[in-house]
């Protein structure tokens, strides 16, 4: 096997995975919580959806590679969720627009010059990568609400979930590279 092979393979499993896993602490550890506080709130939509800041992450990171690398774990949580109902024309739209929008926005905003992609030569504008993050979250939402058929009121309790998700996310690796560029000095 190649070395090219090599490391997609990784970064398939690392994505997917981490993807896959985040929507599992969000389904049984958090949305338990939440429902228990917030009961009356839209069904299935969660207010802290931590795979979407997995899902900006990796494409702020990978760029168009995040697509591939992302796709078994997007496949697996729509069959998770619908069963055989994946291959429905919108579920199959559905997962085409999950893949595609994160990376596609951050290449539209390097195209329009601002491009918030990690470079060696500069630190990351955490503030940048959460402003597209809400551009993804409303391009996404609106592309799949429209093709799922959603009410808007569904838009708005997915968009909340997405931004929280990736701001807690953030937070979290900011805090854990903190900590350790503090354990090696």
């Amino acid at each position: 096997m190649s070395a090219r092979w090599l490391v997609f393979a990784q970064e398939t499993l690392t994505v997917s995975g981490l993807y896959i896993g985040s929507f599992w602490l969000t389904s049984l550890v958090w949305m338990p919580l939440q429902n228990m506080f917030f009961a009356e709130f839209v069904n299935f939509a969660s207010l802290l959806h931590l795979p979407f800041g997995v899902y900006v992450l990796a494409a702020w990171l990978m760029g168009w590679r995040s697509a591939l690398a992302i796709l078994p774990g997007v496949i697996y949580i729509f069959w998770a969720l619908g069963g055989m109902n994946i291959i429905l024309p919108n579920r199959i739209i559905s997962i085409i627009i999950t893949i595609c929008v994160a990376p596609a926005v951050f290449h539209l905003l390097a195209l329009i010059s601002f491009d918030v992609r990690p470079r060696a030569d500069k630190q990351p504008c955490w503030i940048c990568v959460m402003l597209a993050g809400l551009t993804i979250s409303v391009v996404k939402s609106v592309l799949i609400n429209i093709a799922l058929g959603s009410t808007p009121s569904e838009y708005i309790a997915y968009m909340i979930g997405d931004m929280s998700g990736l701001f807690f996310l953030m937070l979290a690796l900011m805090l854990f590279f903190r900590n350790l560029r503090s354990a090696s000095r």
